[in-house]
């Protein structure tokens, strides 16, 4: 016999009703499409989705009390509040949602409500999906693949929305592959986007007492061989640097930067937050191979990788 539900539970249950009702069909329906990697309103009340390979499409309208509706019912959600002097409200939804991660904003930061919810993918798109796909050349395929088999550590490094975290899922689903109980992996996150099927793999996520730099600390004591990082951001590139270039090689990272060169020098900049002088020569010694990907409209993926580049050769492949 099943047992009854807790009050907890129901409660729970409740919000994720109120949740579906308030958020409507059609993005209920967009959250559930295992091709849709974004949901977007404007503050003129456009909705737009974005679908993995077929780019934006327009998808309706929200009226504007029903935008502020969803940011306060997700305010409520995540233990906040969504008025004008709380008018940024952002985390991850319910799992019912798949967990994706929501950022809303309220005026009077802007004219109206606006919000983006980035999901999470349902799907691995692997190496070879998008080799096919015509994103990635034979040899830049051959490449990458050489490179994780050589531990060498990489950096997938592009603008927003432009798929690094989806190509970084794809990098780590060959590592999945070739990896055993003696590859141990450490994946740390601010919002849990990375999905890794290997035999020996922990994940870490940060919260608002304990940042990404405490958490590479942390990790440096859970015998990791390959530490990945969701995104690089702050002052916690010197301690993934660190780490790289002290015993945990074959490690991946993101990065948002418009070349290989700018990827680079971003990393010495966030390094310098830390309070120390320009570590150039550590950014080159511990980082071997930069992604280049963007979005490329002219391209029936909508995505292309740009550059391979070799750090140490200081060339593209």
């Amino acid at each position: 016999m099943a047992s009854l539900p807790t009050p907890g539970e129901k409660k729970h249950q409740g919000l994720v009703a109120q949740m579906r009702a308030t958020f409507g069909p059609v993005i209920c329906a967009a959250i559930e499409n295992p091709k849709v990697v974004e949901i977007m309103l404007n503050d003129n009340g456009q909705l737009l989705v974005e679908s993995h390979g077929d780019g934006i499409a327009a998808a309706g309208t929200v009226p504007e009390q029903a935008g502020r509706n969803i940011i306060s019912l997700v305010a409520s959600w995540t233990g906040d509040i969504g008025n004008s002097d709380n008018p940024i409200v952002e985390g991850a939804l319910p799992p019912e949602f798949g967990g994706a991660r929501f950022e809303g904003v309220l005026p009077p930061c802007s004219p109206a409500p606006i919000f983006a919810i980035r999901l999470r993918a349902r799907s691995i798109y692997t190496l070879a999906d998008y080799e096919s796909a015509g994103i990635l050349t034979p040899a830049q395929h051959a490449a990458i693949c050489a490179a994780v088999q050589a531990h060498k550590n990489i950096l997938v490094s592009g603008g927003t929305g432009s798929g690094k975290t989806t190509l970084a899922n794809a990098v780590l689903h060959h590592i999945s592959e070739q990896s055993g109980l003696d590859d141990r992996l450490v994946l740390i996150e601010d919002t849990p986007e990375l999905q890794c099927a290997a035999p020996n793999v922990v994940s870490l996520l940060t919260k608002d007492a304990v940042d990404m730099t405490r958490l590479l600390k942390a990790t440096l004591r859970l015998r990791p061989n390959r530490m990945i990082v969701g995104e690089v951001r702050d002052k916690s590139a010197l301690d993934l640097l660190k780490a790289w270039n002290t015993g945990h090689p074959g490690g991946i990272a993101t990065l948002h930067a418009n070349d290989p060169q700018a990827a680079l020098l971003r990393l010495d900049q966030l390094c310098q937050e830390a309070g120390v002088p320009s570590q150039k020569e550590l950014v080159h010694t511990a980082v071997d191979l930069v992604v280049q990907i963007s979005r490329a409209a002219n391209t029936p993926a909508g995505r292309k990788i740009d550059a391979l580049y070799n750090v140490k050769a200081g060339v593209n492949l």
